[in-house]
């Protein structure tokens, strides 16, 4: 069964950090690109950022780019999305994703910015 559980979201200040995870079962994580998405309240899916399957290219959203960095760790069937310089208009529920459409995504994990 194919599992993915994000966590790490949580209240965090404007200019703030924070690292969300993503602990992946049921499949083969490792040969496998994979992405962070986000729903903002009210909007639609919004596609964050992208890795290749071993890690070597990275993609990003304008919106984040230079602020976000996404990673993985293939041993421990886990990707990362370390937030940096966060803004209001980041809040939203942080899924990560087996494709840039969001498809089988997890549960979600809530980012909320604020002051």
């Amino acid at each position: 069964q194919v599992q993915l559980v994000e966590s790490g979201g949580g209240l965090v200040q404007p200019g703030g950090s924070l690292r969300l995870s993503c602990a992946a079962s049921g499949f083969t994580f490792s040969t496998n690109p994979m992405s962070w998405v986000r729903q903002a309240p009210g909007k639609g899916l919004e596609w964050v950022s992208e890795i290749t399957s071993g890690g070597g290219r990275t993609y990003y959203a304008d919106s984040v780019k230079g602020r976000f960095t996404i990673s993985r760790d293939n041993a421990k069937n886990t990707l990362y999305l370390q937030m940096n310089s966060v803004k209001p208009e980041d809040t939203a529920v942080y899924y990560c994703a087996r494709n840039r459409a969001g498809w089988g995504r997890g549960q979600g994990t809530q980012v909320t910015v604020s002051s």
